[in-house]
């Protein structure tokens, strides 16, 4: 035997490739009788006891059958169901109790937790069908908001649900509208037939065709109240009939009595006056822009001892979860424009939502000199478009040389507190445009950095656009945001589109848009130190002079001092 093993030993010294083959194939053979030993064993209850059973190969010790089949609840027939290989085995101590209630592996249980899902997901919202719809008069008139990236069914009934509707309806693949009544007929099935852009499995509408939903679970407070917002005491328009036209006595009146009739009615407006509730637009005729003293509208509603009421004289006004949509119609320019009118601005000063408010007061889309893929994503069509192709009614840029300004015909450069626009394209480059910045980041080097190489360019980039423009029309962020009727009426005037008063009404409605950064989360402390502060106060005073050189009203008394 010794001669023998000797004799292979030196075989395979001098073949090596040949030993390798041959422990490949046992080891492979090996694997393949361990794997047929997993698949052939009979399935048994978890928790029973498997009879001990012949080896079916040299060397390998029985295994067993509880490990490999465990979690199977059936019967003993080999036939009947999946059988699973070792990597299914568990790892549970604890295999009886928990056995016979659950089936984590065939057919049948799949079909289970499948009706369950559908069971979970109808007591959330229950499909309605599939509608018309069209953008004059929309099915479902409510906020509305685009994803072109990311929509999903549940995303949309989210929002909707959250804001206290009764409906969401996806449209496009990609737009979710939400409403408390469905105002359209139906349409055929077929005709919704777009998938979601963030859900391939799931279908969300068509062209023009709204797949609706029905929540289940958006909760009776919060339809009938919820986010509601207060706009003030106004005195009681003249021809208070046509300036609001649905009205109903409510001898019981409260805030939210009022707010979900007026929003059953479908009217972006609820008006107390005393005993009687009535609801309109924004309009000539009740333009909200002259406020009374809320003492003037402080009577007690008879059913909320804690609310006011106002009176048939002075009217309390709420604004409401409905959507005004007589400024919510977009589109191209039907003919290539003659004159290309630039957005200019530092970064962080509000160009975004400049572009909103122009959009929704024009009724047609803006473009940009850049491509953000983010801002496409979110509605804006024209940031695909070439900033050449004359197809939208301004072009956002932030460009501040020579040649690329005198490429336009004319500009609108808004302006915003140096200290504030800073902050807000920090915010933006390290948190997305309604994000923010980490504090390690305004800890660390990137914040002074920042500063040093931005505070400079605010300067000159005003200095630029006045020096090489050729139509320049200054607007202040801070005017925009106290005074948004007039600085825009100003905007759309040197655009050349006639808005008439009733669509810029509705865009003081509708002004935040889906790209306001919300205020809540803000630095607990002061990030510029003294040395920013004197360097940022020199550029305040140069552009504030370069503007006053050319007869225009300086800076912003908030400017400084800081």
């Amino acid at each position: 035997m010794a001669k023998l093993l000797l004799k292979l030993q030196r075989y395979f010294r001098r073949k090596p490739v040949r030993f390798f083959t041959l422990l490949a194939l046992y080891l492979a053979a090996g694997s393949l009788v361990f794997l047929h030993s997993g698949f052939s064993g009979e399935p048994t209850v978890a928790g029973e006891r498997a009879a001990p059973r012949p080896q079916r190969g040299p060397g390998l010790p029985y295994l067993g059958v509880m490990q490999l089949s465990r979690g199977f609840s059936g019967g003993h027939d080999a036939g009947g169901g999946r059988r699973h290989g070792p990597w299914f085995k568990s790892t549970s101590k604890e295999p009886s109790d928990r056995g016979k209630s659950r089936d984590n592996g065939g057919p049948r249980s799949r079909a289970v937790r499948g009706r369950s899902g559908r069971e979970k997901e109808e007591d959330r919202a229950r499909y309605v069908g599939c509608y018309e719809d069209n953008t004059r008069q929309r099915t479902l008139r409510g906020m509305s908001f685009f994803d072109y990236k990311k929509m999903t069914v549940f995303r949309c009934q989210d929002n909707c649900a959250e804001r206290g509707y009764l409906y969401a309806g996806l449209e496009f693949g990609a737009e979710c509208y939400c409403g408390h009544k469905i105002q359209a007929s139906n349409a055929s099935e077929s005709e919704c037939n777009m998938e979601c852009k963030g859900e391939r499995s799931n279908t969300c509408g068509g062209i023009n065709r709204l797949s609706i939903y029905r929540l289940e679970l958006a909760q009776e407070s919060a339809r009938r109240y919820g986010s509601a917002i207060f706009r003030g005491c106004f005195r009681r328009p003249e021809n208070v009939s046509i300036a609001l036209p649905a009205s109903q006595l409510m001898l019981n009146m409260s805030v939210d009595k009022c707010v979900d009739f007026c929003t059953e009615k479908e009217f972006p407006l609820a008006a107390l006056a005393g005993t009687t509730c009535r609801c309109g637009f924004p309009s000539t005729l009740f333009p909200l822009h002259e406020r009374e003293d809320e003492q003037l509208c402080a009577h007690k509603c008879a059913a909320e001892e804690f609310e006011s009421c106002g009176s048939a004289d002075f009217l309390l006004v709420y604004q409401t979860q409905v959507q005004d949509n007589r400024c919510m119609d977009r589109r191209f320019l039907p003919s290539r424009a003659k004159q290309l009118v630039a957005l200019a601005s530092f970064p962080g000063a509000g160009n975004t939502w400049a572009r909103h408010l122009i959009e929704l007061a024009t009724g047609f889309y803006t473009g940009s000199y850049y491509f953000d893929g983010s801002l496409y994503n979110k509605g804006f069509k024209g940031e695909r478009d070439h900033w050449r192709s004359g197809r939208t009614i301004c072009i956002k840029t932030h460009e501040s040389g020579q040649k690329e300004i005198e490429s336009f015909d004319s500009a609108i450069l808004l302006i915003r507190n140096p200290y504030k626009a800073l902050m807000a394209e920090f915010n933006r480059k390290y948190g997305g445009h309604i994000g923010f910045a980490a504090h390690a980041h305004w800890k660390g080097k990137e914040w002074p950095e920042f500063v040093a190489n931005y505070a400079p360019w605010w300067a000159t980039h005003t200095l630029d656009w006045l020096r090489y423009g050729k139509k320049v029309l200054v607007v202040h962020f801070e005017d925009l945001k106290r005074d948004l009727f007039v600085q825009l009426q100003r905007m759309v005037a040197l655009l050349g589109v006639t808005a008439c008063e009733d669509r810029l009404l509705c865009v003081e409605g509708q002004k935040d848009g889906n790209f306001k950064r919300s205020g809540l989360r803000k630095l607990e402390y002061d990030p510029y130190t003294a040395e920013m502060r004197k360097a940022i106060s020199g550029y305040i005073r140069t552009v504030d002079a370069a503007l006053k050189l050319r007869n225009l009203s300086g800076v912003p008394e908030d400017y400084y001092p800081r």
